[in-house]
Parts: C-alpha cells; structure tokens; sequence
C-alpha cells in the first residue's frame, strides 16, 4: 500500500535553501515570472513598510512597492481600499486609475486582468443568511450586479465571461451549490450540492476545479476533482493541502499527525495517477506553501525554523 499511495516510505528528501530568515516572512508570494518571491514588511528589519522582493535562488532584499495595497497576480494593478466604502483601483503601467465600492474588500481578478469581481455582504445576522451581492466590472467602468447568494462568495473566473460561485440560493436552504455563472446572458450550471466547500481551487486554465466537502454525509465528504464544463466529480483518496501546478497536474501535501517531515505528491490528471516528488526534510507552518507560475519551483514557510525556503520540483 506505501507502494501505490506513494508516501513518505519512499520518498527522497528534496534540498532546499533559505531565501529569508529569522522568521522573516509569512505570505511571501511569487512574482509573475517566477524570479523573486514578494512580502510585506517594515521596521524593525527594514526602514520603512513596503513590499519587498528576494530572488528564488536567494541574495539582497530589496524594496518593490512602497504603497500598501491588494496587487493583481500579474502587478498590473495596485488595489488600494479608503476609508469608507471607495476603493481606487491603479494602473501601474500609467498611473490610470478608477474607484469602486467595495467597502475595503479586495477583487477577483480575469486572467488577462481586463475584468474582475467583488462581493458585498449583509453585516448582521448569521453568515449562512447574510446575503452577498456580486458584482463586476470592466477596468475603467462601473460595476453591475449579476447575482446574490447566501453564505458564499466568488472563487475565481474560468474564462472571461464565467465565474465560479458557491454558496446557498436562499437563506434556508441547508445546502450550498458550486455552479458557473456566465455574466453575459446568466446562464447557471450547477456543478455539485453539498453542506460547505472549502480549498476551491481552479486549474490555471479554468478547465477544472479541486474542492473539500467536509462535515457532510459519507458519500459527500472528501477532495474532490471536476470539471467546469461537463461530467461527474472524482474523489481523490487523500486529504491535506494543495496546489496546482499547471492545467494538468497538482502537487498534494497529505496531512501528517505525527511530525514526520511533509511529502511531496504530484497527480497528474490525464494518466489518473500519482507519483511522489518526495518530502521537505521538514514541515510547512500554518500551510504557507506555493508553486512559482512557471510550475518549477515551491516555497514553503519552515516550520522548524520559520524561515522561507525554496526548492526546485523533480
């Protein structure tokens, strides 16, 4: 059985180094060419708050952004929240800028970042009631509202035109539905029914969709793979964190209990099959793990030591 599930029993311990230490810093993330990791920080270790970047292989820190804000994946765009309910949305390239309402709440960005999404939720009441208004926008324009839900929000775009939603279609109701909106006519379609999702993850080209049921009925819990445009869910014997690699592959780090060092998985889609990449000598802290756009690196938050570290996938 360690055989064919691929666990720790064969797995290699995959070198790594450390790009940041002393504890320094939770939430790095990568930049969109995979070169330098981002993470925001300030004094005592740097004389001013910003977001600062460090190269993959390691090296000089240096300062990225001097402005608090929500940046798009791509950094095109800084998200800069006020006060109250107006948000200014920039430009980076030129300075272009346009305000939306979200009252401080950050947007889902398209993947050409021409587009996006928000919510604005009820403020009392029980959250499985609350009422959540989605709205989107072109850049540069206004929003509009193309749905309201309960107890649930926006997981990402699969295309232009499409979001990914979950949550219950009345307040009573016991179950929530993950279904794809298309914004341009509303057409529905509802993907799977369940008590809750959690982790809903997009593949990067939108074609598929890796979700947890939990707290449900036997027959519903567990991780499951679908696809966004047709055809019946597959559950995937294993449960822990995850990430996508690319279209066709993600990379699962199962749950541990007993403190060995955290393995490696990698499921490939088209074969159906797993195969182990091997394990970090070490374990994530608080699930702070990523994999670089390019698919070729991971870093990982050192739970040993707190330190950011990086390694190169097999």
């Amino acid at each position: 059985m360690a055989l064919l599930l691929g666990t720790s029993a064969v797995a290699a311990t995959l070198p790594s180094r450390a790009v940041l230490s002393g504890e320094c810093c939770p939430g790095t993330v990568w930049t969109p060419d995979s070169g330098a990791l981002l993470f925001l920080d300030g004094p005592p270790a740097r004389p001013s708050t910003g977001f600062y970047q460090v190269a993959a292989t390691g090296g000089p820190v240096t300062r990225r952004f001097s402005s608090i804000a929500y940046f798009s994946p791509k950094l095109r765009w800084a998200v800069r929240p006020g006060a109250g309910e107006t948000t200014v949305l920039e430009r980076l390239a030129d300075g272009k800028r346009f305000t939306l309402p979200t009252f401080g709440a950050d947007v889902t960005w398209n993947d050409a970042e021409t587009r996006l999404a928000y919510t604005r939720s009820d403020t009392s009441g029980n959250y499985d009631r609350r009422a959540t208004r989605v709205f989107v926008a072109d850049v540069l324009g206004s929003p509009r509202t193309v749905a309201t839900l309960y107890g649930g929000g926006v997981s990402g775009w699969i295309d232009d035109d499409t979001l990914l939603l979950s949550g219950k279609s009345a307040p009573g109701n016991r179950d929530r539905d993950l279904f794809t909106l298309n914004i341009r006519n509303g057409a529905k379609k509802t993907l799977r029914t369940a008590l809750g999702f959690r982790g809903i993850s997009l593949s990067p080209d939108g074609a598929r969709v890796l979700y947890t049921v939990s707290f449900d009925s036997a027959a519903r819990n567990g991780l499951w793979l679908q696809s966004t445009g047709s055809g019946t869910p597959s559950e995937i014997n294993d449960y822990g964190s995850y990430r996508w690699r690319d279209a066709g592959r993600f990379v699962l780090i199962p749950l541990k209990l007993d403190g060995s060092a955290h393995v490696l998985r990698q499921y490939d889609v088209k074969a159906n099959a797993w195969k182990t990449l091997g394990d970090l000598g070490d374990q994530v802290r608080q699930g702070d793990w990523n994999i670089s756009p390019n698919g070729r690196r991971l870093n990982f938050l050192s739970a040993k030591d707190g330190n950011v570290r990086v390694l190169t996938l097999p």
